[in-house]
């Protein structure tokens, strides 16, 4: 049963702790303004930064209670006046979408600028729309505008099964890369190498560093895609060839449970490498890092790579890899959130409608 107008179901964080603490409130919904849409959410896509949200262990989030939720799909069901999509043709009702925010999308209804909204394209379910934003923005830029890949190159994809991972190594393969993944499932591994065509992936659980080092031998890796942190980055940098990068994107070690350990956080922050410029010079490497919702200057180069990933997906040269949905409740999020804990996932998970 939907609420009245004017108002929403949202799922909310009102206090910090494992998935149970989310609570299902009605909140209001304000009217779209001029530039602004009106979207009945089908389907809200979940990050491992949405868990970390919950936890407390992330920094940018608005002051509690609020929804978290990057990337959704659904259907425009109101529009503010004098507002046209970025192609110049007007927004109607009906129409189909999919929308980047800050936080907010696990909700049933979200008012969103117009610059936050994209034309879903008609081959493109719900559920892989709202799949597909946040990994394929994310793994673009740490490729292409941080590591700067070039054809020939070896890429190294730690949590190569998640979300983040899986469309990394397609973009690195579509790029002519030589991929190595990590994952911690046999399943996920066989999916990295037999579906997506890594040349290797490797048990994260086990000594892959050695496993790397065995099939590169002495030239080493290019670049090394790492969400991770702790012992893995240390991994990471002795396995850099001369001009060889990495890409840091998350911190997935301070948290390997339901819920806000500080002491194995700070065992995994003391864990990290700490890289001082001069250390960089003699091997010759290079040390990036990316946060998605930090990039606000460069929300256009953002923007413009939107419809090209959603169209690729369409045509089926790019995979929106969805493990599984749930339900877009608060039942729903507590027991998606528990499966992406148990890392069960392999690609996405989506809160659906």
């Amino acid at each position: 049963m939907r609420p009245p107008a004017g108002s929403t179901r949202a799922i909310r964080i009102e206090k910090h702790g494992p998935p149970e603490t989310f609570v299902e409130r009605e909140i209001p919904l304000p009217a779209p303004q001029p530039g602004e849409l009106a979207i009945r959410v089908e389907a809200a896509g979940i990050n491992f930064a949405d868990l970390l949200m919950r936890a407390g262990l992330y920094d940018t989030v608005p002051p509690r209670p609020y929804s978290p939720g990057f990337e959704i799909a659904g259907i425009v069901s109101a529009v503010g006046q004098a507002t046209e999509a970025a192609d110049g043709e007007p927004w109607r009702e009906g129409d189909p979408c999919v929308a980047l925010l800050r936080h907010g999308g696990y909700a049933c209804d979200v008012v969103l600028p117009t610059r936050n909204v994209f034309r879903r394209p008609p081959g493109l379910s719900a559920i892989e729309a709202a799949a597909a934003p946040v990994v394929f923005l994310t793994a673009h830029v740490c490729l292409f505008e941080s590591a700067r890949v070039r054809p020939g190159e070896t890429a190294l994809i730690l949590g190569a099964g998640g979300g983040v991972g899986t469309a990394a190594v397609q973009l690195a393969r579509q790029a002519g890369l030589q991929v190595i993944g990590t994952a911690g499932t046999q399943r996920k591994r066989s999916f990295v190498t037999g579906t997506l065509g890594a040349a290797a992936c490797f048990d994260s659980r086990g000594d892959w560093e050695l496993d790397v080092q065995e099939l590169v031998g002495n030239r080493g890796i290019d670049v090394a895609l790492d969400p991770v942190g702790g012992a893995a980055t240390a991994s990471c940098r002795r396995l850099l060839a001369p001009l060889g990068r990495i890409v840091f994107y998350g911190f997935s070690e301070a948290m390997p449970g339901s819920s806000r350990n500080w002491l194995r956080a700070a065992r995994a922050w003391l864990a990290t490498p700490r890289f001082h410029p001069l250390s960089l010079i003699q091997p010759g490497i290079g040390i990036a890092g990316v946060h998605l919702l930090h990039l606000h200057e460069q929300e256009e180069l953002l923007r413009s790579h939107i419809g090209r990933i959603l169209g690729s997906i369409e045509a089926g040269d790019l995979q929106a890899v969805v493990d599984r949905s749930f339900p877009l409740t608060r039942d729903g999020a507590v027991e998606a959130h528990r499966y992406i804990h148990e890392r069960r996932n392999l690609g996405k998970v989506v809160l659906a409608v």
